[in-house]
């Protein structure tokens, strides 16, 4: 049941918000001027207050700002007004209202608010309790969201690990969270206090990685004009997290392994080793049992690496989750880019659920950034969804050639073969007609099934078009039936 205050000087409007949401099954508080607003928000707790823009003693944006200023757990505030100006909705949505009613409303719209409000109080609930559960121990701005079964036994796995200083390797996706598991572990270990060094390995020249790693003397080589320590001793007494490990080149790879067997490491131009205290955990998105097979990483290094794997699940196979990952980014931008808590629609979680997500959870968070700071309503619709996520359609090319050469290997690994005469029903055609039945029912959808526009979209003649629709057997349901 949803607790709400009505505050307006007219009792007609009073009475028939209070018939038409008791009738729902909500608590509604009425009251007749601001003074009693004020007093009724003090002493208790509304779930949603709707206040008239215009009433005796403070009116409703004069709340707003007390309530604001007031801070911690306020109600949402939708402003009620009898005029549909631009300037009062300009007013009430930059003084952080929740949403505003013209009068006269249609009570539809007001239980459409309603249900909104109960939503973002599910959701708020939801993010808080998952916090509750997996520690709020995290770099500021970061946490693992989530409660799908692949969540929630990586919260667990994530518990079990900490507690030793075994190694571990983080095997996911790009953008699928593996630094953030990383400093996970590293909080609720032992090391806690120590510091988190993170290191990756595709962010640096090969010929700087030996330094950046075990540290140099100064004049080591060309451009040494000072000694540093390396990030081996930079995590001292603490966690190094060598991301993208599979990336490292081969010759590095050996002088690794000696590092982790021994425990010491040789700063370049050195001549003396330095003991280490330090827990590695490494990460990565390749298979590396695959690039072992291939000569391209270390056996040795590779069981080194691998006492505990931890694996960490694409956002495709766990979909649930979206609707809390944007409650949870909503939150932390709103406040970090100082723009509104644009919540979305049904819809717009709709679109958001059907995307792929080649780029994971770090494709879903830019993409809620960029509609955020881009949406210009209240809310955020299936249409800000569609222009935030236009940019990065495509994803990133390396993630999307990844999924498909994990396709094409779980083919492979069935043991299917297309023969001579059936070449044309082989895995190249399948996965061609698969790209250009996704290309043009894009088209088609951004066109509103409109195969001219479509055809112009994609750089094509309509004939050509039509025919493809034909033989890819694109239904109208994809919006291919439309010849205007």
């Amino acid at each position: 049941m949803t607790r709400i205050l009505v505050a307006d000087d007219e009792a007609s409007i009073r009475f028939v918000l209070r018939e038409a949401l008791e009738g729902a099954g909500h608590e509604v508080v009425e009251v007749a001027d601001g003074n009693a607003a004020r007093t009724a928000l003090a002493e208790r707790r509304f779930d949603l207050a709707l206040l008239d823009i215009r009433m005796p003693g403070p009116s409703g944006l004069e709340l707003l700002d007390e309530l604001r200023a007031r801070g911690g757990d306020v109600p949402p505030v939708v402003i009620m007004t009898a005029q549909n100006s631009f300037e009062n909705a300009v007013e009430a949505m930059k003084r952080g209202a929740f949403d505003y009613l013209t009068k006269p409303f249609e009570l539809p719209h007001v239980s459409a608010l309603v249900e909104k409000v109960r939503q973002l109080r599910s959701l708020r609930g939801e993010v808080a309790e998952l916090r509750r559960q997996i520690g709020d121990t995290f770099r500021a701005g970061e946490a693992l969201v989530g409660r799908a079964p692949a969540m929630l036994e990586l919260f667990k796995t994530i518990g079990r690990v900490a507690a030793s200083d075994a190694a571990v390797l983080i095997l996911g996706e790009s953008g699928t969270g593996k630094e953030v598991v990383a400093r996970a572990i590293h909080y609720h270990s032992r090391r806690h206090e120590g510091p988190f060094v993170a290191v990756n390995m595709t962010a640096l020249p090969s010929e700087l990685i030996e330094a950046e790693l075990f540290g140099h003397e100064r004049g080591a080589f060309t451009g040494a004009v000072e000694a540093r320590t390396g990030r081996f001793r930079e995590a001292q007494g603490g966690t190094l997290l060598l991301d993208e490990i599979g990336d490292l080149p081969l010759p590095l790879q050996a002088k690794l392994l000696r590092v982790l067997q021994e425990r010491v490491v040789s700063p370049l131009g050195g001549r003396q080793a330095v003991p280490i205290d330090v827990r590695i955990i490494a990460s990565t998105h390749r298979d590396l049992e695959e690039l072992v097979h291939e000569k391209r990483f270390r056996e040795d290094l590779y069981f080194r690496l691998n006492v505990v794997p931890v694996r960490i699940a694409p956002l495709r196979e766990r979909k649930a989750d979206i609707p809390l990952l944007v409650a949870h980014f909503v939150e932390r931008f709103a406040q970090e880019l100082g723009v509104p808590r644009r919540w979305p629609t049904e819809s717009a979680l709709e679109r958001l659920q059907q995307r792929a997500w080649p780029g994971n959870v770090r494709e879903l968070e830019n993409a809620i950034k960029r509609a955020l700071v881009l949406a210009s309503g209240e809310v955020l619709t299936a249409e800000d969804i569609e222009q935030a996520t236009a940019a990065t359609r495509g994803g990133n090319a390396s993630d999307w050639a990844e999924i498909a050469r994990r396709e094409i290997a779980e083919h492979f690994a069935s043991g299917a073969e297309a023969g001579e005469d059936e070449a044309a029903t082989g895995p190249y055609w399948s996965f061609v007609s698969r790209l250009e039945r996704a290309v043009i029912r894009e088209a088609l959808v951004r066109s509103r099934g409109n195969q001219i526009q479509a055809a112009r979209l994609l750089g094509i003649n309509r004939n050509t078009l039509r025919k493809k629709i034909a033989e890819l057997g694109i239904a109208a349901a994809d919006g291919g039936s439309s010849d205007s």
